[in-house]
């Protein structure tokens, strides 16, 4: 028994430096799809409350790159609420507590997903260390805002490039 205990605590030893060889990508999570299509994603720091009020939900920020087609890299923000906006939203960004500013998002699936497509809203992040996004959910609504701790993102950058085979932003 202690040979099996003994094996298995080299064996997790082993595993945890291996881990810790590799870039830290602190909380992002880094995947690829069948299409080649490769994605990076990071929960929001802050809860919103659903529309019952009962729950709570992080928002996700996800970074893709496509291989192949343009553009090539989009961001988009997953929410459980749906905005009330069909096409597009107008979204304020603030990049490491700086200056506020608007862009404009497009609306995705049932209301649930914000898109903007482009390589510069993720080069602006590259050397970035939070990223504040807030929205209207709709006229009465009321604002919904998610708040990103970007460590780890240049290494998570630059991992989705050379999986994607592309330039990074």
């Amino acid at each position: 028994m202690r040979g099996v205990v003994g094996a298995a605590a080299l064996l997790l030893a082993s595993t945890m430096g291996a881990a810790r060889a590799g870039p830290d990508l602190g909380d992002w999570r880094v995947d690829a799809a069948s299409d080649g299509q490769v994605t990076a994603s990071l929960y929001a720091t802050n809860k919103l409350i659903t529309g019952g009020g009962a729950l709570g939900y992080s928002p996700v920020l996800t970074l893709a790159c496509r291989p192949n087609g343009e553009p090539r890299w989009s961001e988009w923000l997953q929410l459980n609420d749906s905005v009330s906006a069909s096409r597009k939203i107008t979204v304020s960004v603030m990049v490491d507590g700086g200056g506020q500013f608007d862009e404009s998002w497009s609306v995705g699936p049932r209301g649930k997903m914000l898109v903007r497509e482009g390589a510069d809203g993720i080069k602006r992040l590259v050397s970035a260390n939070r990223l504040l996004l807030s929205w209207r959910f709709g006229l009465l609504s009321g604002r919904g805002e998610a708040d990103f701790d970007l460590a780890g993102l240049s290494e998570v950058v630059g991992q989705v490039a050379a999986s994607c085979n592309a330039d990074p932003p």
